[in-house]
């Protein structure tokens, strides 16, 4: 029995589309992570990119539990006083509500430059359209292994 390694011509990407339409930003983050890294294929090897390419639609209207709607995002300009926030309420209701879903997929991720390039395979838009039809990307139903996986017990 040898242990297989796969290669560069083993990997077979596929396009996965989500729509992230009332599904909790945690759950949601954690299903994509796993899809971008390949974890979910057999022939899953660390040190490949050997993840699917993702696209998540809808992330405007993403589900916050509790109070994260109300959690401060902190960044700093790089001048003196340049400390600044929004709380994630804020971010999702303005310009650039897809910035959440990106930034919670990346924080599942490890922090390494295989996961960088991993990243670049992400797409997400706020609203419904995305222009990857010519791609015919498979549809992941996400609510429903939600609901599978959650409170089986």
């Amino acid at each position: 029995m040898k242990t297989f390694t796969a290669t560069p011509a083993d990997i077979d990407k596929k396009w996965i589309l989500i729509d992230a339409e009332g599904v909790v930003l945690g759950r949601l983050a954690a299903i994509v992570a796993t899809r971008l890294r390949g974890k979910h294929k057999p022939s899953y090897t660390p040190h490949m990119d050997m993840g699917d390419n993702v696209i998540v639609i809808n992330a405007e209207k993403v589900q916050l539990t509790g109070r994260k709607r109300e959690k401060p995002n902190y960044w700093h300009t790089g001048y003196p006083g340049g400390i600044k926030s929004r709380t994630t309420g804020q971010i999702l209701e303005g310009a650039h509500p897809e910035r959440v879903v990106m930034q919670a997929v990346k924080r599942m991720l490890p922090g390494n430059r295989l996961s960088r390039q991993q990243m670049t395979n992400l797409r997400v838009y706020a609203g419904a359209e995305h222009p990857h039809e010519a791609q015919q990307p498979e549809l992941l139903d996400v609510k429903s292994m939600n609901s599978k996986n959650s409170r089986s017990a």
